[in-house]
């Protein structure tokens, strides 16, 4: 989709006559995406402003093509600016600019990460892509799903425009760090308007009047086979991918589901039901690559962004990001998507899925947008793992909107138990122990598993450093009840968490995801940032929203710090309908526990700030029959 496009000379009329921002805004507007505030038009001013200046004083025809924000397939991002046309030697060109209002003094270079920056953004300095590497991903992007850019071929060519980057700022953003993506995207700054000009006429010397911008925008996507070998040769080098048991049956069921919709067009529907460690989120990535293999378009969907990014690296490997990059995305991004644009999606993490989508602050039902914007989807669950008071994900609302929208439906369950080494019966235990339900597992469970409780939490972090250094991976988690203040949430000396003596950060707001980011080993990290993961070991500090008083396991949803937004609302809720709010707060605050409780596989150490709490937990464990 194309919210502005028309001809060099028609881009210059528009800018100087003022017709430019109202036509954008009513491109938007079409699409139903309101523009933004004053400050987001200004923007859009200042830099098309900037552009006008570069075309206006060069030699590329007037009949070149331009085009403003072309929505990239697969995903909610759009390029900012796009000229047309062809060389001397008749190759069809497309110019990709992506324009950045940053100010050098405000940027900083990030050196031991792949392609990120830091500059200011949303009134703070925060981690975010290099603007070279932004061009590079998006023109990736096109070439891997677009066929028209691919068969006729459309060459592009990737840049990015600071135009109000000062030059003594340069080697900030233009050095040996960031070579590998400004090589591909050159990057020009304040000053550079001539260098930017001569480029584009060296790349844009015949006008096509649209024509290859049009093509772009009516060309079909399907992937392409450089990246249906680049996923395969990633899938191989991973051993934790391979399928087993239940899991390869489930996976071949899906793919077995999507083949016969794209055969027959007929709507489809999986939903498959699995507990913690049954590797939901391993089939739905084998599930992605093998429908990409098959010249069908996929894409893994989740609410949370920790899995997607966690499998996203995990699955990459030593590669670039911007290969698989835009296979992963948010459950908001379907919000304006036409019924059956995609044959496939895969939706893990699916409890966690909401009525509104935070997509441009609008949305009706994710599970409903899913399924509506594909002719296949397949939706990975837990219901015991709603953790958030906004959370809708169940069997029953899946089921409502497959029947709604005309999907047959079917309905799986994982068997296999890979975390807690490999049994049903520790997860059994903690739903007796949290009083989640009663259990036959009340006594204890039968395997191996390291389980305890400590008498601080600084001799439980230091015994999951330890055992960090001996595994593969092993983390520090607690429920959410310290406030994660704004200004120290980049700032590794600022502590979060102080219980006596300790003393510790939440996870650092960081481009890296928390679980596997180095230097994560020295925080503590929430629910939300590793739900749906995994580790060897688990260090879970209990905080004082849950307690243990007269025999009972009770909650206490005030000791929730308030920049939790997981019980947003149950104030109001306990004022209109105080029964339903004390369940809800029940549900929510147990689901928390019970989840964190079961991200290790060979071991979970707990820590009680509540005393009573402390003791019961010391006191089921040891007359408990478990095996260390």
């Amino acid at each position: 989709m194309l919210v502005y496009e028309s001809t060099k000379s028609g881009f210059l009329d528009d800018v100087v006559e003022g017709h430019l921002v109202p036509e954008i805004k009513q491109g938007y507007e079409s699409e139903g995406i309101g523009m933004g505030g004053a400050g987001e038009v200004q923007a859009w001013k200042n830099s098309l402003q900037y552009m006008h200046t570069v075309l206006s004083g060069s030699s590329v025809p007037d009949d070149a093509g331009v085009a403003i924000e072309f929505k990239i397939p697969l995903t909610s991002r759009r390029i900012d600016f796009l000229v047309s046309g062809y060389d001397e030697a008749d190759n069809a060109n497309v110019v990709i600019i992506e324009l950045k209002q940053w100010n050098g003094d405000s940027t900083q270079a990030v050196n031991d990460k792949d392609g990120i920056v830091k500059t200011a953004l949303g009134g703070g300095i925060r981690e975010t892509t290099h603007p070279s590497y932004q061009a590079v991903s998006y023109a990736q992007l096109l070439k891997d799903f677009n066929i028209s850019i691919r068969e006729k071929p459309i060459n592009l060519h990737p840049l990015a425009y600071l135009h109000n980057f000062e030059p003594l700022y340069r080697e900030t953003l233009d050095n040996e760090t960031y070579r590998p993506y400004t090589e591909q995207a050159p990057l020009y700054i304040r000053g550079d308007t001539k260098k930017l000009r001569a480029f584009l006429e060296s790349q844009i010397n015949v006008g096509d009047d649209r024509e290859n911008l049009y093509e772009m925008n009516e060309g079909k996507i399907r992937p392409a086979k450089s990246l249906q070998n680049s996923l395969v040769e990633m899938l191989d080098a991973r051993d934790e991918f391979t399928l087993i048991d239940s899991q390869k049956v489930i996976f071949e069921k899906a793919v077995e589901l999507a083949k016969q919709s794209r055969r027959d067009g007929k709507k489809r529907v999986l939903l498959v039901d699995g507990g913690p460690g049954t590797g939901k989120t391993v089939v739905a990535i084998n599930v992605l690559a093998e429908l990409i293999q098959s010249d069908m378009v996929a894409q893994y969907v989740s609410k949370n962004r920790a899995p997607r990014e966690v499998y996203k690296e995990k699955l990459r490997g030593d590669k670039l990001v911007k290969e698989i990059e835009h296979l992963f995305t948010g459950a908001g991004s379907f919000v304006d998507t036409d019924t059956d644009t995609l044959p496939a999606l895969i939706a893990d993490e699916a409890h966690r899925l909401n009525e509104e989508s935070t997509f441009f602050g609008r949305g009706e039902n994710q599970i409903m947008e899913i399924i509506n914007a594909a002719k296949f989807s397949v939706f990975f669950i837990d219901e015991s793992q709603r953790v958030h008071i906004d959370d809708i994900g169940s069997k029953q609302e899946i089921h409502k909107h497959a029947t709604d929208l005309g999907a047959e439906i079917e309905e799986l369950t994982l068997e296999s138990q890979f975390r807690c080494n490999g049994s049903k019966g520790y997860i059994a235990w903690v739903d007796d122990v949290l009083q989640i339900r009663r259990t036959a597992n009340a006594d204890g469970f039968d395997l191996e598993f390291d389980l305890r409780v400590f008498a601080s939490p600084e001799a439980l972090h230091t015994a999951i450093e330890e055992q960090n250094e001996r595994t593969r991976l092993s983390r520090v988690v607690a429920g959410y009840c310290w406030e994660w203040e704004k200004d120290g949430r980049s700032d590794p000396d600022v502590t979060d968490i102080t219980i006596g003596d300790y003393e510790r950060s939440w996870n650092l707001d960081t481009s890296d995801p928390w679980a596997i980011a180095e230097g994560s080993i020295d925080e503590v990290g929430c629910i939300h940032t590793c739900q749906g993961l995994e580790f060897d070991y688990v260090g879970v500090i209990i905080g004082e929203d849950l307690k243990y008083r007269d025999g009972e396991i009770v909650v206490d949803h005030e000791a929730r710090a308030s920049t939790d937004r997981s019980l947003f609302g149950i104030k109001k809720m306990f004022k209109e309908n105080p029964e339903q709010a004390a369940e809800t707060a029940e549900e929510l605050i147990k689901n928390t526990y019970r989840t964190l409780m079961t991200r290790g596989m060979k071991g979970c150490y707990l820590y009680c700030c509540d005393d009573e709490l402390q003791k019961y937990l010391k006191t089921r464990i040891e007359n408990s029959s478990i095996t260390h």
